[in-house]
């Protein structure tokens, strides 16, 4: 399996014939997908195409493992035509009001015209649900619904194409940081001289204390500075991480999160390289490694 990215944008523009000899449908999905922890999908449709929500979130669970996913539907009749309703409960009130000022001497007793009611801002609405016939609109849904599904199609390809430039840019940082443990490695071997002359100077700092140090926490001293100073098996581990994210994006599929969380791991070593190095050479490598693994995690944010 190939690492995908969870970057992309698609847009797919269909026509569906209505049957009803009002005018085909016109349509269009525009799907954009940035990083996310999770699947996280938010819908903008028309009024009226509500029951294609439920649908569509499984069909995106299906096709995609991450992402933030904005979805816009946009549905408009080819020709134009809308189909509207007279609001008969307003025409009503208005005629009702007429008659109770025509009472009340307020206005001379006129017919209302016809173009003057359907003038009043309300009389003539546009209906939410154009579509009645329960067939004709199952199969507009189905139409929609299988555009989205290449639409969705053509993003996966898109967030592919970017996995496989993620995949190239990740195992380029993989192969920056087995260099720099090598070379860790190398220069912490040249560190037992260096400390041995630290070890004598804080030596004979602890001898001329009043009342003079033990023997005992004489040794204890000395182990502890062996220790601090011997980075073999942060070196060790960081070989390890390094060969866990190889074999990851030599995987592929959904390894964001488990990528995501070995970096913290390598942040963790380069950490301790770096407060145990007891030259200038090395401390230099640590940060080397620390500027590396955060470029690495970087682009880790972007994997699927």
């Amino acid at each position: 399996m190939a690492i995908n990215s969870m970057t992309g944008y698609a847009r797919v523009e269909g026509t569906h014939e209505a049957g009803d000899g009002a005018g085909d449908w016109q349509w269009s999905w525009e799907v954009k997908s940035v990083n996310g922890k999770g699947l996280d999908i938010r819908f903008r449709m028309p009024g009226g195409f509500d029951a294609l929500e439920i649908p569509a979130r499984k069909l995106i669970g299906s096709k995609l493992g991450r992402g933030s996913l904005s979805v816009t539907l946009a549905v408009a009749r080819r020709s134009a035509v809308k189909a509207l309703t007279v609001n008969r409960e307003l025409i009503e009130q208005i005629l009702e009001l007429q008659t109770t000022l025509e009472a009340e001497g307020k206005i001379y007793p006129s017919p209302p015209r016809l173009d003057s009611l359907l003038s009043v801002r309300g009389i003539l609405e546009t209906e939410d649900d154009p579509v009645q016939d329960t067939e004709q609109k199952e199969a507009l849904l189905a139409a929609l619904l299988a555009g989205l599904g290449d639409a969705l199609d053509a993003l996966a390809g898109m967030r592919a194409d970017e996995g496989g430039r993620l995949a190239e840019m990740l195992s380029t940082h993989l192969g920056t940081l087995a260099g720099l443990s090598a070379s860790a490695k190398d220069t912490a071997d040249l560190q037992p001289e260096q400390q041995r002359e630290r070890m004598k100077q804080q030596i004979a700092e602890l001898l001329e204390q009043s009342p003079p140090v033990s023997e005992e926490r004489l040794g204890q001293e000395l182990a502890l500075l062996a220790t601090k100073a011997d980075i073999r098996e942060e070196v060790d581990r960081l070989d390890a991480h390094v060969a866990a994210c190889r074999d990851l994006v030599a995987s592929g599929g959904v390894i964001g999160r488990k990528l995501d969380f070995i970096c913290q791991e390598l942040n963790r070593e380069s950490n301790t390289i770096c407060s145990k190095a007891a030259s200038l050479a090395l401390t230099n490598i640590g940060l080397e490694l620390k500027s590396t693994v955060e470029q690495f995690r970087e682009q880790v944010q972007n994997v699927e």
